[in-house]
């Protein structure tokens, strides 16, 4: 059993550290500035000019398909390329994306949405949760009536990320309210924002933050439902499912930096004439935090390996997206801790660190969720204790 990276893993992997390395992280200490002051760490045209200077370098669309432009990497690789992401906090991400359900687009909507998004000209956002409806998605009440050739929305949708920016949502709305939304009651619309609906911003305990969208008698066209009628539930969960490796791939990286900075901390800072590295309490903080992250590193790579496999990954994204979730929250814990007083102070990224990976808890899944996917699977038999290797 051979746990090495291939050479075209690595490859890769050490272009992404050194383009993050050299063109982002140096605009740590501007975005802490502009972040202490109540300002976006980066404003769009930013973002945009250093995806720019990616795609110059041939990362583009790590997950979209060749056809459209795109990387069209295996899982792993973008398991690998999240982790180098999180080792800064600037707000980057690679360009050429879409959300992977706007695949199901036809060609019309292709031209109209996908297309765009990809290439940067349109911004989306994905709504399926409500203010009675977060990890019970099938509880969702926000309701599309059908009128001629076009569907009247009604309802709100809420901690939708990059709503208050989306020129165009992804709307999950009750079209069958009889049937329920998982036996073919929901289904998804494309919903352009100059069709009338709005969005509030929420303010949260992280930078940044979701938004709330109403929708009050919102009229859109049939043309725009996305994939076919009763489907909307199912797409939302192929949409959810992606993050299950993708977020805690980036808590990885974020665990990765901040270990290493208690770490230098450790073997320089002084306190009754020694250095607090040689105290056995910080050392075991090292000690546990370096193993609960290299047990995420592999549950999430594992969970990957799956996707890549053509293995139904959803007992193993769990299982990673559960632990790594709580590893980088225990990680970032304990840093904050080695600094003291430092650590709490918004001078240094600790601080903004432990306030964003409380949010990996919770979105896309929770941790309870998580915890009854990955049990229901052992007791009704889906799955077996050791997995593939049982």
């Amino acid at each position: 059993m051979d746990f090495a990276l291939s050479d075209e893993e690595r490859a890769v992997r050490d272009t992404v550290r050194a383009f993050i390395t050299r063109e982002v992280m140096p605009l740590e200490a501007e975005v802490l500035r502009r972040e202490r002051a109540h300002q976006p760490g980066l404003d769009h045209s930013e973002v945009r000019e250093l995806q720019l200077k990616a795609r110059k370098f041939g990362f583009w669309g790590l997950a979209t398909p060749e056809e459209y432009g795109g990387m069209n990497l295996p899982a792993v690789l973008q398991s690998l390329i999240w982790t180098e992401l999180g080792r800064t906090f600037v707000p980057f991400r690679f360009g050429g994306e879409a959300d992977n359900i706007l695949f199901h687009a036809t060609e019309e909507q292709k031209r109209e949405f996908l297309i765009p998004t990809i290439e940067g000209e349109r911004r989306s956002c994905f709504a399926i949760t409500e203010p009675g409806a977060g990890s019970d998605a099938a509880n969702i009440r926000l309701s599309a009536r059908r009128d001629g050739d076009d569907w009247i929305l009604d309802g709100e949708k809420t901690f939708i990320t990059g709503g208050h920016d989306a020129d165009f949502a992804i709307v999950v709305a009750v079209t069958d309210r009889e049937k329920g939304a998982r036996k073919g009651g929901a289904t998804a619309f494309l919903v352009d924002r100059s069709m009338g609906w709005r969005s509030e911003f929420i303010q949260t305990m992280g930078e940044g933050g979701p938004a709330s969208l109403i929708f009050d008698g919102v009229r859109v066209p049939h043309r725009n439902i996305l994939g076919e009628i009763g489907q909307g539930f199912t797409l939302g969960m192929e949409w959810i499912g992606k993050g299950r490796y993708t977020i805690p791939s980036h808590a990885i990286g974020i665990a990765e930096r901040v270990l290493q900075m208690a770490i230098d901390y450790a073997n320089t800072r002084e306190t009754f004439g020694t250095k607090i590295g040689t105290n056995q309490a910080i050392q075991w903080m090292i000690a546990d935090s370096e193993t609960e992250l290299e047990a995420a590193r592999w549950l999430v790579l594992r969970s990957a390996w799956t996707v890549d496999a053509g293995l139904d990954p959803r007992h193993a994204s769990s299982m990673g997206k559960l632990y790594g979730a709580g590893m980088v929250n225990r990680v970032v814990d304990r840093v904050l801790q080695i600094h003291g007083g430092m650590g709490y102070t918004r001078e240094l990224p600790i601080e903004r660190w432990y306030r964003q990976v409380r949010l990996y808890r919770i979105f896309e899944g929770t941790d309870e969720m998580q915890r009854l996917i990955i049990s229901r699977d052992l007791l009704r038999g889906y799955t077996k204790i050791g997995g593939h290797l049982a």
